[in-house]
């Protein structure tokens, strides 16, 4: 179709003739776009006139065009770069292909023609439009576009103001202002790139001769080397002193926050200095305040564990743990859980290391070791505050799990975590540090354990067989149950960073205590409460929740052994 035939569609009168939307409708839809600005479809789509991929489907057989699925693409990085990031952004649209009879662009609005010329001008070459969905395209094109080459230049940029020095920008402290502006330029770029990754901890290492950014996302590190090595020290100081820390001292470790708005986001950034041999080694978490504290329902607990989690802590009193290595979501249960229970009529105290989300209405008290403020002297004064329940960010001590349990048994609900790896290991635990076996078991609740695991891709996965030895594996977990099912794994593509992974999910075992186990903790009898938490119909263990998740794709055999192989298996199979 000429571009003279395309310019005379319109999309509002297409969709009557096809019998989708009604004249009347079309009216509604053309009062709302006045108001709002919007093309007309989007505008019938969000006022749920038409779905869209019937209005997509119906253009693209109007205009002779293909609909094209963006997550089942297989798209190429320098092809999709060919395409200036503005022109890109700016039109909604991206390079898809370059083939003999013209450049495949992928576009929102194919009726745009301002967009297909500026292209074709730009690439000198005729352009064949596509039809996409909007929501596809939009993040594809912030997958595309990251920020890694702005970064290297603006490092260029820095290095080359730095040499008309013989001192390193660490010794300018009285001059802070002489590289503020690629500084912050730099800065942002890196934090921009972290928040469109959606990067949980941004690192900043210097080496001998370069230094590297490395992002932490999905819980694995993306790493950027970066040559200019000297720019590591003036990105340093410059989030030292954006963090209110001393830029003078770079011997001993410091700690500090500072707040920051990217993407129209609102960001707490918690910074971690460490000297290390070349430099300063510096660690940002990234805390996406204005994302706000997400609701238990959307966790990914199963329903069974949810319920039963839910019910343990509406109760009056008593003490509930939740389990875990660093990094496994600990403290985004236990806000979740907060956030149910902040209610007008119950007074709720925090003792946290540090404070990561503010909550209203919560009194949040941060812990300040350099005054003697630990979770114990703050638990002991905030059972004079007259609390409902009380959270407790860790079990680090015999003093606070003292004061806790005690808490917990005179009319208090008492939530904390506890670094352990599943949940039967720790209730044995609590008895092991000082406290009474018969206090633990008149206070203890129950035992949430979790994980997190990477989700498999799914715009690139497919099926896999797994190897003889994850067969064996298979045959000795969960009693064979999963010995001969079906299992994914990623390709890897675009969409995941070749990595074969994008997102995480939560995998949780609940562990209440019955009668049989109370016996055994209070008897300090590891054995007999092991096999009394295994007897109980109740509980199943994180390995064969985290093997249905494998199951049914959401996740691949690699990560249920990361969580569910333990050294006695692999002696054993060696064997």
């Amino acid at each position: 179709m000429t571009a003279q035939e395309r310019k005379k569609v319109r999309l509002g009168d297409l969709l009557v003739d096809a019998g989708l939307i009604t004249e009347g409708q079309l009216g509604l839809a053309l009062k709302e776009q006045q108001l709002t600005g919007k093309k007309i479809g989007r505008v019938l789509v969000d006022m749920g006139l038409v779905a869209e991929n019937k209005l997509l489907s119906t253009l693209s057989d109007h205009l002779k065009i293909p609909f094209i699925e963006l997550r089942q693409f297989q798209l190429d990085g320098e092809t999709l770069k060919r395409l200036d990031e503005a022109v890109a952004r700016r039109y909604r649209c991206l390079l898809l292909a370059d083939n003999d009879d013209g450049l495949l662009l992928a576009m929102a609005d194919p009726l745009d023609l301002l967009a297909i010329d500026e292209v074709e001008k730009r690439l000198k070459k005729t352009v064949k439009p596509a039809i996409v969905r909007e929501s596809e395209l939009l993040a594809t094109l912030d997958s595309v576009y990251r920020r890694t080459g702005q970064i290297e230049s603006i490092a260029v940029e820095l290095e080359g103001s730095l040499r008309s020095s013989d001192f390193d920008l660490s010794d300018l402290a009285d001059d802070t202002d002489l590289q503020d502006a690629p500084v912050v330029r730099l800065l942002q770029s890196v934090l921009e790139d972290a928040v469109a990754i959606n990067a949980s901890d941004v690192h900043i290492e210097p080496d001998e001769s370069v230094f590297r950014i490395r992002m932490r996302v999905d819980g694995a590190l993306q790493e950027q080397v970066i040559k200019e090595k000297r720019v590591a020290s003036a990105l340093v100081m410059r989030l030292k002193i954006m963090s209110n820390l001393d830029i003078s001292e770079r011997r001993l470790p410091q700690d500090g926050r500072f707040n920051i708005r990217v993407s129209n986001r609102s960001i707490d950034v918690r910074l971690s200095t460490l000297p290390v041999q070349y430099g300063e080694s510096v660690v940002m978490r990234l805390l996406d305040q204005s994302a706000g504290i997400q609701p238990l329902a959307d966790l990914g607990m199963p329903e069974s564990i949810r319920q039963r989690f839910e019910l343990m802590i509406e109760r009056p009193y008593g003490l509930i743990l939740v389990t875990g290595p660093t990094g496994s979501g600990k403290t985004t249960t236990l806000y979740s859980a907060l956030k149910r229970l902040n209610q007008a009529q119950r007074k709720i105290i925090t003792a946290e290391d540090p404070i990561e989300y503010r909550m209203s209405r919560v009194n949040q008290v941060q812990v300040n070791p350099k005054i003697e403020l630990n979770f114990a002297s703050i638990l002991r004064s905030a059972l004079r505050q007259d609390p409902d329940v009380i959270l407790v960010g860790e079990m680090r001590d015999q003093e606070t799990v003292a004061i806790g349990t005690r808490a917990a048994l005179t009319g208090h609900l008492v939530m904390s975590t506890l670094h352990t790896n599943d949940a039967i290991s720790s209730a044995m635990r609590l008895a092991d540090m000082g406290v009474e076996s018969y206090l633990v078991a008149s206070a203890l609740r129950g035992v949430l354990a979790q994980r997190l695991v990477r989700k498999v891709c799914e715009e690139c996965r497919q099926p896999y067989e797994p190897s003889a030895r994850e067969r064996i594996w298979l045959q000795n977990m969960a009693g064979g149950r999963f010995a001969n099912d079906t299992f994914y794994q990623g390709n890897g593509c675009y969409h995941c960073n070749n990595t074969g992974y994008r997102g995480r999910v939560g995998v949780f075992e609940w562990l209440e205590l019955d009668d049989a186990m109370l016996v055994a903790l209070n008897e300090q009898n590891h054995a007999s409460f092991v096999a009394a938490a295994r007897r109980n119909p109740d509980f199943k263990p994180m390995g064969e929740w985290a093997l249905e998740y494998a199951r049914e794709g959401v996740t691949d055999l690699a990560e249920v052994f990361k969580i569910s192989v333990d050294l006695n298996d692999l002696d054993a199979e060696r064997a």
